[in-house]
């Protein structure tokens, strides 16, 4: 056991210190011009019951820099007046507004519905996606612009963070999520994309119908995101970049409830049974493994089955690359305070990641007021 602990724990050590690098390697995105002539974009935006949120992402919108985009609001048979304000703002709106009623019909997948449904009414080069609670700043399809000008990447993922924390839970929740945001960028820069986030996702409308698609992922209810970049990334290996911008950042909310939390984490947690590729299933294995160790660790010294110097250097090994790969995140994130509630993360992950990781075995579970799979 000791000698199994050591080699994973060690292993962790070292692909985190490799995404810490890799991150330090990304070099800062900034555009100093607003393209006169640059790519027309669709802004896709899938919601249900968004009455709260939806406005304040109309008016973002309203304020951006670069003006060549529409907006396509596909709302999910809202039972609040989600529709209504969207239909209003239309009326005055600076940018062409779309409202996409969409049938209140059962489906396995109702974003991915949504996002196909709105892409064939799409004009734009450019599609990009983003949530109904979230906020974007003014140059934000600027700097996307830009960034596939620049590049000619086929998909762009950009960051995300969360905004308004409040509670030691906010903090804990915009750690947790940073570390999914870092990793995804690294992943993609050291060319094995692993994940990307669909609150802030960009990819070329005619590479969309090249892959067909969510074809072959339509049952699934989640992975609207993940499993559309690596369809991309198995046609164009060279073609999948991050953005790292923090004029590219989208905010979103945090989740005030453990439900709601639970609901989308297991949903999350679901999809890497799913994958075509090996690679994102062994990164899912290999981190609950690398979560697990430290436990494991724990319980075995206090049982007095392991040597003390062996578990501080199995805990050691995973904290401090952590620590270091976390903090830069953050940092770009905007999120600096929270540097300080990373040991607190780091101390309730490794249960949080076993929990997850044995409740994604079982099926269901409810998101936007309905039951899925």
């Amino acid at each position: 056991m000791t000698i199994f602990l050591l080699i994973i724990s060690g292993l962790y050590a070292l692909f985190t210190f490799i995404l810490w690098i890799s991150w330090l390697r990304i070099p800062p995105f900034r555009t100093d011009i607003i393209l006169a002539d640059g790519p027309t974009i669709t802004v896709i935006i899938p919601v249900r019951n968004e009455a709260d949120n939806i406005k304040n992402l109309l008016a973002d919108l309203s304020r951006q820099t670069y003006t060549r985009f529409e907006v396509i609001v596909a709302d999910d048979s809202s039972t609040d007046n989600t529709l209504v304000i969207v239909q209003q703002y239309a009326q005055m709106a600076p940018f062409l507004l779309c409202p996409l009623p969409l049938s209140d019909e059962r489906t396995a997948s109702p974003k991915k519905r949504a996002i196909t449904q709105s892409i064939a009414l799409a004009t734009g080069k450019l599609i990009v996606t983003t949530d109904g609670d979230c906020r974007v700043g003014p140059d934000w399809l600027a700097t996307l612009a830009a960034f596939y000008v620049k590049t000619g990447a086929k998909l762009i993922s950009g960051p995300v963070t969360f905004m308004n924390e409040r509670t030691i839970f906010d903090a804990i929740q915009i750690v947790e999520f940073s570390s999914l945001i870092g990793t995804g960028a690294c992943t993609m820069a050291l060319k094995i994309p692993t994940m990307c986030n669909g609150a802030n996702l960009c990819y070329v409308k005619e590479v969309f119908g090249e892959v067909n698609g969510f074809d072959g992922v339509d049952h699934l209810a989640s992975g609207d995101d993940e499993f559309l970049m690596h369809k991309i990334a198995a046609r164009y290996p060279n073609g999948v970049r991050f953005l790292k911008s923090a004029d590219a950042l989208v905010r979103t909310q945090t989740h005030q409830s453990w439900r709601g939390f639970y609901n989308q984490r297991k949903r999350w947690a679901s999809k890497w049974r799913a994958y075509d590729s090996y690679l994102p299933s062994l990164l899912a294995v290999f981190i609950f493994l690398s979560n697990t160790a430290p436990v494991v660790a724990i319980l075995s010294w206090l049982l007095g089955f392991l040597n003390g110097n062996v578990t501080l250097m199995v805990i050691g090994l995973k904290l401090l690359p952590e620590f270091l790969f976390l903090r830069q995140i953050l940092v770009f994130l905007q999120k600096k305070s929270a540097v300080n509630v990373i040991p607190l993360t780091q101390l309730v992950y490794p249960l949080y990641v076993i929990f997850f990781g044995l409740a994604a075995q079982g099926k269901g579970y409810r998101w936007k007021g309905r039951d899925l799979n």
